[in-house]
């Protein structure tokens, strides 16, 4: 097991059907992958309507795992792709990970350390 030290998680809330926008967002600011899963919001919305049927309170929760450098910039770009300067379009938040575990088989780690000892001797 290797724990990472230096990440944070970028998660947003958006309407449901909206998390494709946001993960390709994140991918293109440099983030590798997401977490994508189905949620439903509770507040006053689900009581406005017409009549007083609820209004459909889905949403997709997004949750991207990122270095602490490049938290800036793919939270940027989230916010931008997904609209959030303009009203009830979801929200973003950002919380920064004490320690994160994965597993990383030795035989990448060795290409890593490698890569890194290379660029060290230039």
């Amino acid at each position: 097991m290797t724990y990472l030290t230096d990440v944070a998680m970028i998660t947003c809330v958006v309407q449901s059907g909206e998390a494709d926008v946001i993960v390709k967002a994140a991918r293109d600011a440099g983030a590798t992958g997401a977490l994508v899963y189905h949620g439903r919001g509770i507040g006053i919305r689900e009581r406005l309507g017409i009549l007083g049927f609820a209004v459909d309170a889905s949403k997709d929760v997004i949750s991207v795992l990122v270095s602490s450098e490049q938290t800036d910039i793919v939270a940027s770009n989230i916010f931008k792709a997904g609209q959030f300067d303009t009203p009830a379009r979801g929200f973003l938040y950002i919380t920064p990970l004490e320690k994160a575990a994965i597993y990383i088989p030795e035989a990448v780690k060795e290409r890593l350390q490698n890569k890194g000892s290379a660029k060290e001797g230039l």
